[in-house]
C-alpha cells in the first residue's frame, strides 16, 4: 500500500475557482453566437473546461512563492539562469533560449533549420507544428507505426515512429531534402500516446547514419517517461528523472511549452547542444521572442517554470495525473463510448468516426459532436480531425486523417474524479440520441489553422 501513489491526490487544496453550470437554452444561444466553435466560447459559459492542457494547470504553492521571488531583469536576470540550471540538469541541455510558449520555440528552430522544398519527418506533426513547417514553406511528413492509427489497438508505444518507413523515405527522397526528423512525445495526434525508449534510439540511429540532426518535442515529456516506467521491460526500477534524462540524450535538442509538463500557464523553451545552432537561434529569438534571457516572459514566470518542471517529473503527481486520465477513459468505455485506446497521458480522445457514423466525412462528424457535449452538459472540448488537419496546400482539398477525434484534455491538478464522472455520463447522454446529432459546414474559414477561428452551421 505505501508504494500505491494513485490512492489519493498528491496534494491538498487552498485556493477554489467558482465554476457555474448555465442553462441547456443559454449554452444553445452561446454555441450560435460563437459559431459553432467552442474555442469562440467565454470561459465563463463553460463548466467543465477540457479545451486543452496547455496552460491550464494548477500551479503549486512553491511555483507561487517562484513568482514572487522572480526578478524583472530584461536581461541576465537571476530567474533565468535557475532555469537553465534546472533544464541542464533534467535534461542534459546546457544552451536555452526561453520563448512565450512552445510553439514559438518552433518559429525560431524552423527558421534556422527548415529550407523551401524540405521535408520535416515526424511521428505525427500537431497544428502548430505543422503550420510553421509550411509556413517555411517546408513539407510536414508523418511515419506513425500503423497501430497508431487502429482505435482498439492495444500496443503499449503508439505512439512511435515507422523507423523502416522513416529509413526507406531518407533513401528514396535523400538526405540533402530533410531539414530534420522530429518526434512528439506523448504523440499527441495519435490519442496522447507515448513513444518508447527504443524508438528514440532507434531513430537516433538512423538519424546518425545519414547526419541529419534529430530533435523532441518535449512537452509532455514527463508523462511519457511515466508510460516507460511502467511498460517497457527493463525500465521499472529507474526513477522518472533517469528516464527523462536517457530520452533527452538521443536529441540534439528540443522545443518545449511550459504550458504542458511544466505546468506553467504561460512560457517555453528551445534547448539546443550545438553553439552555433544557438547563435543562429538567438538572432530570431531576439527578433521574435525578446532578449534570449528573458524570451518573452517576465522573470517571475522563468522562476515558476524552473520550479514547475521538478515538480512535473516527480512520480507520485505523474501516478496521479496518468491515473486520472485513465479513470476517465474507463468510464466512458463503460458507457460503451469509443475511444482511442489505451487511453494516453493528457487525455482521452473519443473516436467521432465510430461515434457518428451516420455523419459523412465533409460534415465533420468530430466537430459536430464537439458542440453537442457543450449543449449537453456545459463541457468544453477540441477536434483533432478533418477541421484540425486542414486542406492540402497543393490541390486545395480536405486532408482526411485516419483518425477523426474529440480530444477531452484535462488540466493538470485541476479537476476531481467527481468531475470526471460529469463527463462520462454527459457523453453517454449524447451517445443515446447521437441519430438526432447534425453534421456543420463552414460559414467561415480562415486559410491558416482554421479550427482556432472558424465558424459553422448545422447542416
Amino acid at each position: 500500500m505505501e508504494d500505491d501513489w494513485s490512492q489519493a491526490e498528491p496534494f491538498r487544496i487552498k485556493v477554489v475557482e467558482p465554476i457555474r453550470r448555465i442553462s441547456r437554452a443559454e449554452r444553445e444561444q452561446k454555441l450560435r453566437e460563437a459559431g459553432y466553435n467552442t474555442f469562440l466560447l467565454r470561459s465563463e459559459d463553460v463548466y467543465i473546461d477540457l479545451l486543452t492542457d496547455s496552460g491550464t494547470a494548477a500551479m503549486s504553492d512553491w511555483q507561487w512563492a517562484g513568482i514572487m521571488q522572480g526578478d524583472e531583469a530584461y536581461a541576465g536576470s537571476r530567474s533565468f539562469y535557475h532555469l537553465q540550471e534546472a533544464v541542464a540538469d533534467l535534461f542534459g541541455f546546457s544552451l536555452v533560449i526561453p520563448t512565450h510558449q512552445g510553439r514559438a520555440a518552433e518559429n525560431i528552430l524552423f527558421t534556422v533549420m527548415v529550407k523551401p522544398g524540405q521535408f520535416v519527418i515526424n511521428n505525427m506533426h500537431f497544428d502548430t507544428t505543422k503550420a510553421h513547417v509550411q509556413h517555411k514553406n517546408g513539407i510536414a511528413v508523418d511515419l506513425p507505426v500503423p497501430e497508431a492509427l487502429v482505435p482498439t489497438d492495444q500496443s503499449p508505444f503508439k505512439g512511435n515512429m515507422d523507423l523502416d518507413r522513416l529509413d526507406e523515405f531518407i533513401r528514396t527522397h535523400g538526405r540533402d531534402r530533410i531539414a530534420m526528423i522530429m518526434a512528439t512525445v506523448t504523440n499527441n495526434s495519435a490519442g496522447g500516446q507515448p513513444v518508447s525508449l527504443a524508438n528514440l534510439r532507434g531513430i537516433r540511429k538512423i538519424a546518425d547514419r545519414y547526419g541529419l540532426p534529430f530533435f523532441i518535442d518535449a512537452c509532455r515529456v514527463a508523462e511519457n517517461a511515466y508510460f516507460i516506467k511502467k511498460r517497457e521491460p527493463g525500465y521499472q526500477d529507474k526513477s522518472i528523472r533517469q528516464i527523462i534524462r536517457e530520452m533527452m540524450d538521443t536529441a540534439d535538442g528540443i522545443t518545449m511549452s511550459g504550458k504542458k509538463d511544466a505546468l506553467m500557464n504561460i512560457g517555453g523553451f528551445l534547448a539546443l547542444r550545438d553553439g552555433e545552432l544557438y547563435r543562429q537561434a538567438t538572432v530570431w529569438a531576439v527578433l521574435f521572442e525578446g532578449f534570449p534571457t528573458y524570451g518573452g516572459l517576465a522573470g517571475r514566470d522563468l522562476e515558476a517554470m524552473a520550479r514547475g518542471l521538478y515538480e512535473a517529473a516527480d512520480e507520485g503527481y505523474l501516478a496521479y495525473r496518468v491515473g486520472q486520465v485513465a479513470y476517465l477513459g474507463q468510464r466512458l468505455k463503460e458507457a460503451g463510448v469509443p475511444i482511442i485506446e489505451p487511453p494516453g497521458g493528457h487525455g482521452v480522445y473519443i473516436d467521432a468516426r465510430r461515434f457518428l457514423p451516420h455523419i459523412p466525412r465533409d460534415q465533420f462528424p468530430a466537430w459536430a459532436l464537439t458542440g453537442e457535449l457543450y449543449l449537453e452538459a456545459g463541457i468544453r472540448t477540441v477536434e483533432v480531425g478533418t477541421v484540425l488537419a486542414g486542406r492540402d496546400p497543393a490541390t486545395g482539398e480536405n486532408v482526411y486523417p485516419e483518425l477523426d477525434m474529440v480530444r477531452l484534455a484535462i488540466p493538470r491538478r485541476v479537476y476531481t474524479d467527481r468531475h470526471m464522472d460529469v463527463v462520462a455520463d454527459a457523453a453517454a447522454r449524447v451517445l443515446a440520441r447521437r441519430e438526432e446529432v447534425r453534421g456543420v459546414r463552414f460559414t467561415y474559414e480562415p486559410p491558416l489553422l482554421r479550427h482556432f477561428t472558424a465558424r459553422f452551421e448545422p447542416v
